[in-house]
């Protein structure tokens, strides 16, 4: 709802108190320079009336101190705005932890495992604008990215920046799934998703991929688990003395781990061989029921300057042309 017009200079207005002391000084001269002569009868008068133009004398001086008035308008900054309001929208908060391993330069997906992911990831940030997501990324260690979050906008800016070699070397899945678990845990909506994507076996972290599991159990966190690579082996870039070549190597995922942690959260694991069918594990995941957030909004100030600045112009111009023209007096 629109609010009325505020000031974000309102001190400015303590020059209008100038303008009584400016009519105080405006009656004072024009008494002083009034000339007078005497006469033994007024008879001869009787009967004048005054002109229009004794009745408009003043007005260049009200039009002087009007435009004052729209001129300190304009340096107190007028602004409007619309005043902020809660609303309720659906949505549910989901972490999206990424695996960015070596392994994932593989190419069997295109143009490699990961900027496949974060194409696809990206697309389903923007199909749920009124959820909170957060994205959380692991190799040898884990990492938050962005925390939930509904400015998606920025979201979408973090995962581009999601590259290979931002983290120690290695799969630790149970780290990556913990980390996501404590920026979700203390979440107020109903539903609470983990969407865990992985090309290998869990080989690094201090927490195991079943404990981690079971704390997303104790908090309500669903976890859907993602196995990423195609059936049998992939390319692999290897760097050799004669530069980069491609081998293909054997892709060794943890299907039944998998399985079980989104079986001990009430999850689902869903194994992509290619970007397409990734593309269809993020669609069906996208039907995940909803629940209620709330979100205060709040809307841009806009400047309202500018018609105080053409009323000052105007009644400048308007005493100008008066002055100089059926107002003018003789010295």
């Amino acid at each position: 709802m629109m609010n009325g017009i505020t000031f974000l200079h309102p001190g400015y207005f303590f020059v209008l108190a100038i303008i009584p002391l400016y009519v105080a000084w405006y009656v004072w001269k024009r008494h002083s320079l009034n000339a007078t002569m005497q006469f033994s009868t007024l008879k001869p008068f009787d009967g004048q009336t005054s002109s229009w133009k004794s009745y408009l004398r003043h007005l260049p001086m009200v039009l002087r101190m009007l435009a004052l008035v729209a001129v300190v308008c304009v340096l107190a900054r007028p602004q409007s705005t619309n005043s902020y309001h809660d609303e309720k929208t659906e949505g549910i908060d989901i972490v999206m932890a990424i695996d960015i391993s070596g392994s994932m330069q593989a190419l069997d997906f295109k143009p490699n495992r990961l900027e496949a992911a974060k194409d696809v990831g990206i697309q389903f940030i923007s199909n749920r604008p009124n959820d909170n997501i957060g994205l959380v990324i692991f190799a040898g260690e884990s990492f938050t990215q962005c925390p939930l979050t509904t400015d998606h906008a920025a979201l979408t800016n973090l995962f581009n920046d999601v590259r290979m070699g931002m983290l120690e070397d290695g799969t630790a899945i149970g780290m990556g799934l913990a980390t996501s678990i404590s920026r979700i845990k203390d979440s107020k909506a109903k539903s609470k998703v983990v969407i865990l994507l992985t090309d290998g076996c869990n080989n690094a972290g201090e927490i195991t991929p079943i404990k981690a599991a079971e704390i997303a159990q104790t908090f309500g966190v669903r976890v859907y688990t993602v196995g990423v690579g195609s059936i049998g082996t992939a390319p692999m870039p290897v760097t050799t003395a004669f530069g980069t070549q491609y081998q293909d190597v054997e892709v060794k995922i943890d299907e039944e781990l998998m399985r079980q942690i989104s079986d001990m959260t009430g999850g689902k694991y869903f194994r992509a061989t290619n970007k397409k069918s990734l593309q269809t594990i993020y669609e069906e995941i996208d039907q995940m029921e909803k629940t209620i957030l709330e979100v205060r909004e709040y809307t841009k100030k806009t400047e309202e300057y500018l018609p105080f600045a053409i009323v000052a112009m105007l009644l400048l111009l308007l005493e100008v042309v008066l002055r100089n023209t059926i107002l003018r007096t003789l010295p």
